[in-house]
């Protein structure tokens, strides 16, 4: 008959031994991650830090030299700034997209096609519908709307060449303000 196995030192003779094998453990690992950098504890909760930049003169150059309908480049008021940009295509046809933080902080993009309206505005939300016309400084604008949280679009279509979009989260001031200088703006040279 063999012999019975020693008893079990008393520290392991319930639940506690889990917690007492991984106490070690989990401690080891908070040390290495504050020392190493990879978390960090802020009770107040994260700061806001710097939007990013974005070189929208540089991006919308090399964007008239290789697209075949005229790009624009709107010179906005003091306090607005470029903060993101890039490419996408409606149904093959190019689509060049710059996004432009207001000085309050709402962003704002400006979209330019040689695409029709009725293609553009799926693209950015097949949930708009035309709301209405306006009209800044004279030139007509289609406005769009969605559902719940659906951000508005305006729309129009300069020298019969160019189908620009205006969307965002800003107030209708700050549409007309980037309609404004997107109409105001002459094509870049190709």
């Amino acid at each position: 008959m063999p012999a019975p196995r020693p008893a079990k030192p008393r520290l392991f003779q319930d639940g506690r031994d889990m917690f007492w094998s991984m106490a070690p453990l989990v401690l080891v690992c908070i040390v290495l991650a504050g020392v190493l950098g990879m978390c960090s504890f802020t009770p107040s909760g994260p700061t806001a830090g710097a939007p990013p930049s974005y070189d929208a003169h540089a991006a919308l150059q090399a964007d008239a030299r290789q697209f075949s309908f005229p790009i624009r480049e709107p010179s906005l008021p003091e306090g607005w700034r470029a903060n993101s940009g890039g490419r996408d295509s409606v149904d093959g046809v190019p689509l060049s997209r710059v996004g432009y933080l207001s000085p309050s902080g709402a962003y704002m993009a400006v979209l330019q096609s040689g695409a029709p309206e009725e293609r553009l505005v799926p693209k950015v939300n097949t949930s708009l519908v035309p709301r209405g016309p306006e009209d800044v400084d004279g030139v007509h604008w289609v406005a769009y709307e969605g559902d719940e949280g659906a951000e508005p679009l305006w729309v129009t279509r300069l020298g019969n060449a160019v189908t620009v979009g205006v969307t965002g989260a800003g107030d209708t001031d700050a549409f007309r303000t980037v309609a404004r200088a997107v109409q105001a703006a002459t094509p870049l040279p190709r």
